[in-house]
């Protein structure tokens, strides 16, 4: 699918770089400042959804959803939509998953990024999947990066996993991911959403408000959910992704566990059927996940003016 095989520039370490006592951060990962994020963005005219007047994503217990009283099912389904509609991004309590399994996805992880660097490149990943151990997304030559290091792997359907790329340490790696992945599965349905387990202690997701950012404030046992374009275009913009970033701690590392669900990669992605009328024509056009990843790969992270580049020329 990938036309570029290699990185376009040699591949820096961001834990290296972090590691060698710089004082200056390399341009490379300096953004301009217009998109530089601070801890103090928030949105400034907002009830707190969160007790004690703190600006928040809304938070949603979940225990109702499989339970006999059908008034509090409908209205959790109702908060559901209305955080769809109006935030993009929610965080859920009572989801099912172990909050230990939770504490040691996150642990073994942190072990992981903290072991040596020549263990860590035995998986180094490359643009055409992007399984492994990475530190940028994106080919354009000369982007400006993103200052982290990441690690993707490939869950299911359990064909595209490669074993090789499972780190083998910690020892219990492979089986708190195994694990881990078979509990979050059951959370979501397949389609564009992310389910996002969150560092406790190091505050970093921004999440766009209007004109302002609303920096997320985890809820302990939580997950934070976000609608992916995916979504956007099946709902025909009834429901938003919507832009969001991450603050850099200076003195403190933040490790966090995204779990992407997409469709299948030659699966057609277009507003649903019931949704098109005359009044509410289709926004976008089909376009398989296949086309839309090899768009998002060779782009690179560009907030909302990716999925605003999908819309039929009439909308744009």
């Amino acid at each position: 699918m990938m036309e570029c095989q290699t990185w376009p520039e040699p591949v820096i370490r961001v834990s290296a770089l972090a590691q060698s006592g710089l004082t200056k951060i390399p341009q490379r990962f300096v953004k301009p400042h217009s998109q530089r994020a601070s801890m103090s963005s928030t949105a400034p005219h907002q009830n707190g959804v969160n007790g004690g007047g703190d600006v928040n994503i809304p938070v949603i217990d979940l225990q109702h959803l499989s339970g006999g009283d059908q008034r509090l099912r409908e209205e959790t389904l109702r908060r559901v939509s209305v955080a769809c509609r109006e935030y993009g991004f929610f965080q859920v309590l009572n989801h099912g998953v172990s909050h230990e399994l939770m504490r040691s996805a996150r642990e073994v992880w942190r072990e992981f990024f903290n072991l040596p660097v020549e263990v860590k490149e035995e998986y180094a990943n490359s643009p055409t999947t992007y399984e492994g151990y990475g530190s940028r997304l994106g080919v354009k030559k000369g982007a400006i990066l993103d200052w982290s290091d990441y690690f993707f792997l490939h869950y299911m359907p359990a064909s595209l996993r490669n074993p090789a790329k499972w780190p083998s340490l910690p020892p219990s790696c492979r089986q708190v991911i195994a694990e881990y992945g078979e509990q979050v599965v059951k959370l979501g349905d397949p389609g564009g959403m992310t389910i996002l387990l969150p560092d406790e202690d190091v505050s970093g997701l921004q999440v766009r408000r209007g004109d302002d950012w609303i920096t997320v404030k985890p809820v302990p046992n939580a997950f934070i959910i976000n609608i992916g374009d995916q979504i956007q275009v099946l709902s025909n913009a009834i429901y938003k992704s919507v832009e969001h970033r991450v603050i850099v701690n200076s003195n403190k590392d933040r490790v966090s566990l995204a779990f992407f669900y997409n469709p299948r990669s030659d699966l057609l992605i277009q507003p649903t059927k019931e949704l098109v009328t005359e009044e509410t024509p289709a926004l976008y056009p089909p376009m398989t996940f296949d086309e839309y990843r090899l768009y998002i790969r060779t782009k690179g992270p560009c907030g909302k003016s990716q999925v605003e580049a999908l819309k039929s020329p009439s909308f744009k």
